[in-house]
């Protein structure tokens, strides 16, 4: 999957390694402390680098928590391949309400929240993370409306939306869980609806 990167200075080279030690320590960092709480000094002084090396590389806080998000999530929520559409569809989002019911969910409502006062944030989450990880749902999607499985009128972008937004919308006002039996549940739902045959 290609996530979008926003520009960063010109340097030397990113170290592989160093890069990792970054991400590695704001992960540390984060797992029992809010990203407000947090600072670029902080995810400096754990991973053993300098700030300068952080801001040579990252335009700010948030963009090094978010893409160390990016790191732990995208290797656990993959949309396989080789999969009928459906079967792939309902695999990704089991995984995707397993990460965001722990760690990485209360990551992402701190991100969403900080964002109301920070705009940049929110811009910074949907390039390096949203609009990429939406490419990869939508061509799915679009294979499953071109198999005939579901409708061909179907509109991709709000059925993305019908799928993936009770998510969200657990996670910020927390009046259900996120849980299998929701996941199930919904994802059943989403495919009787859509009248798939399978």
């Amino acid at each position: 999957m290609q996530v979008k990167k926003t520009s960063m200075p010109t340097g030397r080279p990113r170290s592989e390694a160093t890069r990792r030690l970054i991400l590695d320590a704001a992960i540390s960092l984060l797992q029992d402390k809010s990203i407000q709480a947090i600072s670029i000094e902080a995810i400096a002084r754990e991973a053993g680098v300098s700030k300068a090396t952080i801001y040579r590389w990252w335009e700010s806080k948030a963009s090094v928590v978010i893409d160390a998000f990016i790191e732990q999530h995208l290797v656990k929520t993959t949309l396989p391949r080789g999969m009928r559409p459906r079967e792939a569809i309902t695999h990704h989002f089991r995984s995707f309400v397993t990460q965001y019911s722990g760690w990485p969910g209360r990551l992402v409502a701190q991100i969403v929240a900080e964002g109301q006062s920070d705009p940049t944030i929110h811009r910074v989450f949907r390039e390096r993370f949203h609009y990429g990880r939406r490419a990869v749902v939508r061509e799915m999607l679009e294979e499953w409306k071109n198999s005939g499985d579901i409708s061909k009128g179907a509109d991709v972008e709000v059925l993305m939306d019908l799928i993936y937004g009770p998510v969200y919308m657990r996670l910020m006002i927390g009046h259900a869980p996120l849980d299998e039996s929701f996941a199930e549940s919904h994802i059943n739902y989403i495919c009787e609806l859509l009248g798939s045959r399978s």
